[in-house]
């Protein structure tokens, strides 16, 4: 037996952490079950260990700089050790000699400036044995050492509020030093931190003054260390090829020009010690080639085929003046003309996300490829005299490093294009954050990540990801415990932030630590998030029984008034289908009582649990009290005439069903009541943002073939629709390009594509269970022939298939090494199935 798929607080080797007695991990492979483990590094020797976990905490204290390689042996279940497997990881550094500079010129606020271009030229006299180089910006980074880029991280240090935390990054540079001169380059754009954030593109959200810190350390063979920090002798100009940076409008780049160096950095300071960031990186994957078509107008527009978020690179030859103009949309309009209109917002003069390339070139050989911004796109319109050829250009896609973990195939084709969407669109909406789309917005919208966080963890090892994000909400807390609806705060408009604290966006605090806890097993991310958790928790609370000014009556009456809340403006079930709940501008200004009570008593639910296994028996009392109040205030909030049961509004059938907050009679009524309001609408999809996660398994609890029934429907809106009419990714409304008013959304938003947690959770069965432990229930239905869902946990790879022939069902389940697995049928049956290919007919 050997270890293998060896991490370290689930990241492969990392280079650059920060967590103290970090969790080694693995999985099992070539035999039935780990029987016991052995760890060895220079400092500890574990000793044979009986068990059958497949982590375990290093108990050694670290220090800043160490390299621990671990080594590690497992015995099977007849004792016999196998082969060693060897992992590392490597500290990074909590104190900096590096001071902190910036450009030397004087900020204008309103002022756009070029890219900061920074140079220290050092010698390196002696062998080099190794080097790092850590560094950060306020800002976009991109560092190079005589001329060749430091790693593959993109759009770097990543985003947070940087007034609050600032990422760093570590790359290991020995390779990159050369004996002799070397010079170590920086370029420095806005980014985040001073460019356009939000749907309006709002500058300056986190500080004005762009700024970098740098320190490059270099061992020698003989022991010596030599280091090169950032201060006021790097040389410094704003001259350099790109004039023009922001990561939504774009570059403007005059490629004949070259950084003079002419001038020096002025050494500023920032409020913050850099942290490591314990995530995955952003990076460059998938690539596609273009073809060319014309317009109806003559335009012409290069089609790369696959929406996503990203960026283009290109090599043509052309003459020094020549310009190249890229604009990159998500579609063609009804006339087949390239747009941006569905995506784009325009005040006054100023329209963003502007999406654009201007590159002047030079004589010669033009050789570009975008540095500090990102788009989100499938078409590029291109203007240019200068001669080119469609396979001069290559659309890449950038997004965080997720492994991906989940894979679904299945006899419906329309279905297997949604879950080939949902995953491009999960691609294109995590870049260091969870956002709602890569064009307009690019908000990381705390709602978002909630309604996907269940199916990013099928998808993707979504722990390190969700562990930083978690972050990002706990850094933008308000003092009185509100979560915040989006997190990092940048580009939040004055009138959005009373939204602060709505229903199914705040949560997410608390129900995507639950979530990661459930799906890894990881205790850790509820212990260190408990307190940020009790304190939402409390300021929900707080909130029943409390009065907002612009809430309306609800005619609950005084003895229940006390028992719902109808506090605090929010969204409510946001964006349902047109003809089913138009929006309004007042769904912003009022409270919405239902949904805001029972996401309280969902999440106290939770944090009844959380407290539990934490051990805080008196905080789980405290939480059970309340939520028990406000089920009681639900139940009587929906027996009003204003909050009936009695309505075609799935959603407000659905919420009430999948958080079980009805008496048996309320609930009974609402399952009939669901299934009129489906029949009503020609089973097509009625429900929201909130409650569209949550009707199939609704459903499949009244009766699987209802679940299959919604699932299979091809009309908009549905899931299918989409594929149907050609999307490859996930439309923001269920109308994408053929909403009747003639407007359109992004054509890239993840949220819907939710319903992939319940293609592995309910269709193929696939359910954590514990640690080592699953549950297998697969449920065929409606006309699939077959499905199969693989699913790489964290204790390894499990497979669930079902084949459905006239007169009977194969299902093909296969659990991991080490692992053991409760197969229920359909029919009833259950057995307990242990490493390996269990086969089963019914």
């Amino acid at each position: 037996m050997k270890a293998v798929k060896l991490h370290t607080e689930y990241l492969i080797n990392p280079l650059g952490i920060d967590i103290p007695r970090p969790r080694l991990m693995w999985n099992c492979e070539g035999g039935i079950k780990q029987t016991a483990y052995r760890i060895v590094t220079e400092k500890w020797d574990s000793g044979k260990i009986p068990s059958a976990s497949m982590y375990a905490e290093y108990p050694v204290d670290t220090a800043d700089r160490e390299r621990v390689t671990w080594k590690i042996t497992l015995w099977d279940e007849n004792g016999e050790p196998g082969e060693i497997s060897e992992a590392f990881f490597e500290n990074g550094i909590s104190s900096w000699r590096a001071k902190w500079i910036t450009g030397g010129y004087k900020v204008k606020k309103k002022n756009r400036y070029p890219v900061d271009c920074f140079r220290k030229t050092f010698s390196a006299g002696k062998p080099v044995k190794a080097a790092r180089l850590y560094i950060t910006a306020c800002g976009l980074y991109e560092a190079k050492i005589d001329g060749v880029k430091v790693g593959s991280f993109c759009l770097a240090p990543g985003h947070t509020d940087y007034r609050r935390r600032v990422q760093y990054q570590t790359y290991d540079v020995t390779g990159m030093i050369k004996r002799g001169e070397n010079a170590l380059t920086v370029q420095l754009a806005d980014g985040w931190y001073r460019g356009s954030c939000g749907a309006w593109g709002r500058r300056n959200q986190y500080g004005s003054e762009t700024k970098l810190l740098a320190q490059l350390e270099i061992t020698y063979e003989d022991g010596a260390v030599q280091t090169v920090c950032t201060d006021e002798s790097w040389q410094w100009s704003n001259d350099g090829p790109i004039r023009f940076a922001d990561n939504k409008d774009g570059e403007t780049v005059e490629s004949f020009r070259s950084p003079s160096y002419s001038k020096t950095a002025k050494v500023t300071r920032h409020g913050t010690v850099p942290v490591c960031s314990n995530n995955v990186q952003v990076g460059e994957h998938e690539t596609f080639a273009p073809i060319l078509i014309t317009t109806p107008s003559g335009k012409k527009v290069l089609d790369f085929g696959q929406n996503i978020a990203g960026y283009i690179r290109f090599s043509m030859n052309a003459h020094e003046g020549d310009c190249v103009v890229l604009r990159f949309g998500e579609m063609l309009d009804r006339n087949g003309e390239f747009t941006q209109k569905n995506f784009q917002l325009s005040y006054k003069e100023r329209t963003t996300p502007l999406q654009r390339i201007d590159y002047t070139c030079k004589e010669g050989l033009n050789e570009y490829k975008t540095t500090f911004a990102v788009f989100g796109f499938r078409y590029a319109l291109i203007e240019t005299e200068a001669p080119f050829d469609p396979s001069d250009f290559t659309a890449v896609a950038v997004y965080s490093d997720l492994e991906q973990t989940g894979t679904f195939d299945c006899s419906n084709e329309l279905l297997n294009r949604f879950f080939d969407a949902a995953l491009w669109s999960a691609k294109g909406n995590h870049l260091d954050v969870p956002t709602d789309c890569p064009t307009r917005e690019r908000h990381g919208w705390s709602g978002d990540a909630l309604i996907f966080a269940n199916t990013a963890s099928y998808l993707f090892n979504f722990a390190p990801f969700s562990r930083k994000y978690v972050n990002d909400l706990n850094d933008a807390q308000h003092k009185n415990g509100c979560f915040t609806q989006i997190a990092p705060v940048g580009g939040v408009d004055f009138y959005m932030r009373p939204m602060d604290g709505s229903a199914g966006w705040s949560d997410a605090g608390v129900l995507i630590p639950w979530t990661v806890y459930v799906k890894y097993g990881d205790r850790r991310i509820l212990e260190r998030n408990y307190e940020n958790m009790r304190r939402f928790a409390l300021y929900k609370i707080r909130s029943i029984g409390r009065l907002y000014p612009t809430a309306k009556p609800t005619g609950v009456g005084i003895k229940y008034r006390g028992s719902i809340s109808n506090y605090g403006q929010s969204y409510g079930e946001w964006a349902e289908p047109v003809d089913v709940n138009a929006f309004s501008v007042s769904d912003f200004i009022s409270p919405h009582p239902e949904e805001t009570t029972a996401y309280i008593v969902y999440m106290l639910r939770h944090m009844v649990k959380i407290a539990g296994i934490l051990g805080k028996t008196d905080d789980a009392a405290l939480y059970e009290k309340y939520a028990e109040k406000a089920v009681k205030g639900y139940r009587t909030l929906v027996r009003t005439k204003k909050y009936s049961l009695d309505t075609d509004r799935q959603a407000k059938l659905v919420r009430p069903l999948y958080m079980d907050l009805l008496d048996e009679e309320q609930a009974e009524f609402a399952k009939k009541r669901l299934i009129k309001a489906l029949d009503k609408y020609g089973w097509r999809l009625g429900t929201g943002f909130l409650s569209t996660p949550m009707i199939l398994y609704v459903l499949s609890d009244i009766d699987t073939e209802y679940a299959y029934r919604l699932l299979e429907n091809e009309e908009i809106p549905g899931w299918l629709s989409m594929p149907k009419h050609g999307a490859n990714t996930v439309w923001e409304s269920w109308e994408g390009p053929y909403k009747s008013d003639g407007g359109t959304d992004s054509l890239n938003h993840y949220s819907k594509g939710a319903l992939v947690e319940w293609l592995f959770s309910f269709m193929c069965g696939i359910n954590v269970t514990g640690e080592n432990r699953f549950t297998i229930s697969p449920h065929p239905g409606g006309g699939f022939t077959y499905a199969e869902a693989r699913y790489e946990s964290v204790y390894g790879a499990v497979v669930s298939r079902f084949d459905r022939t006239i007169g009977n069902t194969v299902y093909t389940v296969t659990v991991p090494c080490g692992c053991t697995a409760e197969v229920i049928l359909p029919g009833g049956k259950t057995f307990t199935a242990g490493p390996g290919v269990h086969t089963y007919t019914e």
